[in-house]
C-alpha cells in the first residue's frame, strides 16, 4: 500500500464518521473484491462529490506492489458501484453510462446526496 492512500484511509478509520467502516475493511485482510469496493466507497465518499478518486487508487490501496494486477477488478467495483446508483463514474470530467462500452481513464465520484 502507498503510503499516501495508506496514511487517508487511516485518518478517514480514524475519523468514526460515515465511511469509517469501509476504510477500515480495505486496509485490513479480507477478500480482495470486499476490500477494493470498501476502499473506493471510502475514498470516494471522503473526497466528496467536488472531488474524486480513481480506480488505480483502490487497486493500489488493496493490492501494494501487484496493484496492477487488480485494475480490471477495481474498473469492476466502479461501474457496478455506479450502477447501484453508489458513485458517478466519469471521464473528462462528465458523467458516462457504467453500462456503456467506455475506455480510458475514469475517475470515481460520490454523488451529491
Amino acid at each position: 500500500m502507498t503510503s499516501a492512500l495508506a496514511a487517508e484511509l487511516r485518518r478517514i478509520a480514524g475519523t468514526g464518521g460515515a465511511h469509517a467502516e469501509e476504510a477500515r475493511i480495505a486496509l485490513h485482510d479480507g477478500p480482495v473484491g470486499q476490500r477494493l469496493e470498501a476502499a473506493i466507497r471510502a475514498l470516494a465518499g471522503h473526497r466528496g462529490p467536488g472531488s474524486s478518486t480513481c480506480p488505480s487508487d483502490a487497486a493500489r490501496a488493496v493490492g501494494g506492489q501487484d496493484w496492477r494486477d487488480l485494475m480490471d477488478d477495481a474498473r469492476d467495483v466502479a461501474r457496478r458501484l455506479a450502477s447501484s446508483g453508489e458513485v458517478e463514474i466519469t471521464q473528462r470530467g462528465k458523467p458516462v453510462d457504467p453500462q456503456a462500452d467506455w475506455r480510458g481513464p475514469i475517475r470515481i465520484r460520490a454523488l451529491d446526496r
